[in-house]
């Protein structure tokens, strides 16, 4: 099915809400024909896969590989960007006892072009010192992958349409021989609303969904000739909103459900990369935490209890 093949965007643009015990909107439906199971998955797995989305759309270190300030005006860094995880496609075809199968493992790849541009260099050691971030999420549409469908308003460039974010990085302190620098950073970054599946097509199951997160981090450099370290750590916020819909067994018409997302996750990561004057080679692994959002569908291969582990590659240039 169509759908199966682009539940792997799930991973991008997805999005969830905890709730305690079930799924209100689903509650009054009957369980013949697994008509109230088919509910309950069409909206737990946009729960499910929200963490993943949300780290894939913002990865770790806001610059990759630093942690200290550019150094004020003409200062500037341009990266382009892949954040990854791995990530478990489901079958999307639920049992009676609220079981989906699992698929396949990917690891699921996410591009993104980033900037930062020095606008104050600070008092003395760099304190208060001043960059503006920006960054450009590059999202498949349907010129790419047939089974997306995406905001026809989203700013497009051919095959790919961009989810834009911005924000600020501060410095704590300047790098010197001795010390590390040290600067926190806030973003704010959204992909637009994103459909897959198609129930008149024959899927069973289709949403559209936009994410937005907000990021807080805290991170820490050092440069030791050409080696590059950074390691930090922060919270996030992933929200949105959601029309998740499914193919009702009993009377084969679409269900639609409007879903509120919002969450919150911590994550720690460590940077390493290469020195080569106007070039920066730089690698990144972290961890997101897990938490428990009560999902009433068992996804085989997924834990939302556990954390996920990530990575991103990347190059950076600059002066």
């Amino acid at each position: 099915m169509r759908v199966r093949r682009a539940a792997f965007f799930l991973a991008i643009c997805a999005g969830a809400t905890p709730l305690a015990a079930q799924n209100s909107q689903c509650a009054d439906l009957p369980t013949t024909q697994n008509t109230r199971q088919s509910c309950d998955a069409a909206i737990d797995l946009t729960r499910a896969y929200h963490p993943i989305a949300g780290l894939l759309v913002s990865g770790g270190n806001a610059v990759l590989g630093s942690g200290a300030t550019l150094g004020g005006l003409g200062k500037f860094a341009f990266t382009l960007r892949v954040n990854a995880t791995r990530a478990v496609i489901p079958n999307l075809v639920v049992d009676a006892n609220n079981n989906v199968t699992k698929n396949r493992d990917v690891l699921a790849p996410a591009p993104v072009l980033e900037a930062a541009v020095g606008l104050f260099r600070g008092l003395p050691g760099g304190i208060l010192a001043v960059d503006a971030l920006g960054a450009a999420q590059l999202v498949p549409n349907e010129k790419l992958a047939k089974d997306i469908r995406v905001d026809s308003g989203a700013p497009r460039i051919g095959p790919l349409s961009l989810g834009l974010g911005f924000g600020v990085r501060v410095g704590l302190l300047g790098e010197g021989v001795v010390r590390p620098g040290i600067a926190a950073s806030i973003m704010r970054r959204g992909i637009p609303r994103v459909g897959f599946g198609n129930l008149a097509a024959g899927d069973d199951i289709a949403a559209d969904v936009d994410l937005h997160a907000t990021t807080l981090r805290l991170v820490a450099s050092k440069r030791f000739a050409v080696l590059i370290v950074a390691a930090g750590g922060g919270w996030s916020k992933y929200a949105g909103t959601a029309l998740a819909s499914f193919r009702n067994p009993v009377t084969s018409l679409a269900e639609n459900i409007s879903v509120d997302l919002s969450q919150t996750r911590t994550l720690a990561f460590l940077d390493a990369g290469l020195d080569l004057k106007v070039v920066k080679v730089i690698g990144e692994i972290g961890r997101q935490s897990g938490s428990d959002q009560h999902l009433i569908t068992n996804f085989q291969g997924y834990d939302d209890t556990k954390g996920t582990t990530f990575y991103s590659v990347g190059l950076r240039f600059g002066f």
